[in-house]
């Protein structure tokens, strides 16, 4: 009998954050501090000489930034470490012919966003089905939606825990984006020949051997109708039942000769997107 063998997994997962209009505006001031303190390390940098480039100079130098400049105080020291890591982490994937030289941030160009790189620091709590709580450094307690199993509380360990987290904002507010990382059995290693597999529309399957699998007649069901989604898991299929009812529901206010509304037209986007 084979032993299991553990390995470990990281992933992210991002959730909506419920912020009262004073956190936003702490946040918003964190992220235009956050790419400022880039653009015045960039500036910093490339004024330098070469030999007098290097990480505790810099860090000396955002420390120093810090105290004589308020506005840039509101960013979290450990924020503002994390600022300084990934701009030394693209100067190294320049080097290694990886990526283009950093250059100066602009801001209707430029994702707000803030890391937290200490996962301790978030203090992360469940207080209900749909919501839990996490700690955001400098602007308090601030609500999130809980749309997936977490490693806090008794669940966290060396093993199963999250690592730290980055907030982003986009068009529908600030979300929280966590790093986790959880200790998972690694699979088996298949002892078959391998096969490569293309998925596409026309034919759902094309495999290196020649055996494609095409749509082929759609399969009868107990009740003797047509399984005309058998490619559908039964999410999927939860899903798309959900969404034909709904387009039959808003089609049947349509009067005759009269064009399809806009919310008709985006469910239908939505049944050919799942299909």
């Amino acid at each position: 009998m084979n032993e299991l063998v553990w390995e470990k997994r990281q992933f992210g997962h991002r959730a909506r954050l419920a912020l009262t209009p004073g956190q936003a505006r702490l946040m918003d001031g964190q992220a235009h501090a956050a790419r400022t303190m880039w653009n015045c390390l960039h500036d910093w940098w490339t004024m330098l000489p070469k030999d007098k480039r290097s990480l505790a100079a810099a860090d000396a130098a955002i420390r120093q930034a810090r105290k004589e400049i308020d506005w840039l105080a509101v960013l979290p020291a450990q924020a503002g470490q994390a600022v300084l890591k990934t701009y030394v982490q693209a100067w190294k994937h320049c080097w290694d012919g990886r990526a283009e030289a950093p250059n100066f941030k602009v801001r209707l160009r430029t994702v707000m966003s803030v890391d937290i790189p200490q996962g301790r620091d978030l203090q992360i709590k469940r207080v209900h089905r749909r919501w839990g709580m996490a700690n955001i450094p400098k602007v308090g307690r601030v609500r999130f939606r809980w749309t997936k199993d977490l490693p806090v509380g008794k669940l966290a360990n060396r093993e199963n825990r999250i690592t730290g987290a980055r907030l982003v904002k986009d068009g529908l507010g600030w979300h929280i984006a966590f790093r986790v990382q959880t200790l998972e059995s690694k699979p088996e290693p298949h002892a078959g020949p391998e096969i490569g597999i293309d998925a596409g529309v026309n034919l759902p399957l094309a495999l290196s051997d020649g055996n494609h699998q095409d749509h082929g007649r759609p399969a009868r069901l107990s009740d003797g109708t047509a399984d005309r989604d058998k490619w559908l898991n039964p999410e999927e299929k939860t899903k798309l039942l959900r969404r034909e009812q709904r387009a039959a529901h808003r089609k049947s206010f349509r009067k005759p000769k009269e064009r399809s509304s806009n919310r008709l037209n985006r469910t239908y986007d939505q049944i050919k997107q799942l299909r």
